[in-house]
């Protein structure tokens, strides 16, 4: 993949070095970099030049990265990754409530970032092609989903889940890559009415895990984000 058909990325943040150390580092990786210096001409490139991502900064001049993310997502479902000097728990929940895909606070190291680059671009294409007719097949290493059948498969053993189980495992596998909060999870399983229910969560994720994980004190498929939710990994 060269610069020229790699994924396009629009980086909005107003501080010039950040800036440039992401547009050298990116291009670097066959990524082609838009910049914005600000939320209104982040809105305005993200309308005109349909980047496959924005890399936001929630402390803009004229707007607050959030109000940002609200606006997209009104009209879009592209990946929104936040990279933001705002380190505490309740402001990633915020932001990934929002609509953000995840969320690194800064500093930041670079290989991380562009693991999580890979997983945004890898779930968004995963997205555009799940309209397709035929039920698709998840598969994890020795962990196979058949999403048409409704069977989970680990070593070729099936596994038997409850309801509500299978239900928070495919929310995860539809977001696969994703970092989904305790809300998210809560309002997408068990309905509006319960996304104060954290305890529902944690119970069924714990049954889940020894169900489908070979260490369920040490997952390698449902990964905690600490104080703010759950991910599934994809690679």
């Amino acid at each position: 993949m060269t610069a020229s058909d790699g994924p396009k990325i629009l980086i909005v943040e107003d501080e010039l070095p950040i800036r440039r150390f992401l547009r050298v580092s990116l291009e670097n990786h066959s990524y082609r970099i838009v910049e914005a210096v600000n939320a209104r001409e982040g809105l305005l490139l993200a309308t005109s030049q349909q980047p496959d991502l924005i890399l936001l900064d929630l402390g803009l001049p004229d707007m607050d990265g959030m109000e940002l993310i609200h606006t997209v997502r009104d009209w879009s479902q592209m990946p929104i990754i936040v990279l933001s000097a705002r380190g505490r728990e309740q402001q990633k929940v915020d932001a990934l409530d929002a609509g953000a895909d995840d969320y690194l606070t800064k500093p930041f190291s670079m290989d991380e970032l562009l693991a999580r680059l890979r997983v945004a671009v890898r779930h968004a294409a995963r997205a555009a092609n799940s309209s397709s007719a035929e039920e698709p097949t998840f598969v994890l290493d020795d962990l196979r989903v058949d999403l048409a059948r409704r069977q989970v498969f680990v070593a070729s053993r099936e596994v038997h889940l409850t309801p509500i189980e299978y239900r928070l495992l495919t929310t995860l596998i539809q977001h696969a890559g994703k970092v989904l909060t305790h809300r998210q999870l809560l309002k997408e399983v068990w309905g509006p009415d319960s996304i104060s229910e954290t305890h529902y969560l944690r119970v069924y994720m714990a049954q889940l895990r020894r169900k489908i994980e070979s260490d369920s004190a040490q997952p390698r498929f449902l990964l905690t984000e600490p104080g703010v939710g759950y991910r599934l990994r994809t690679s």
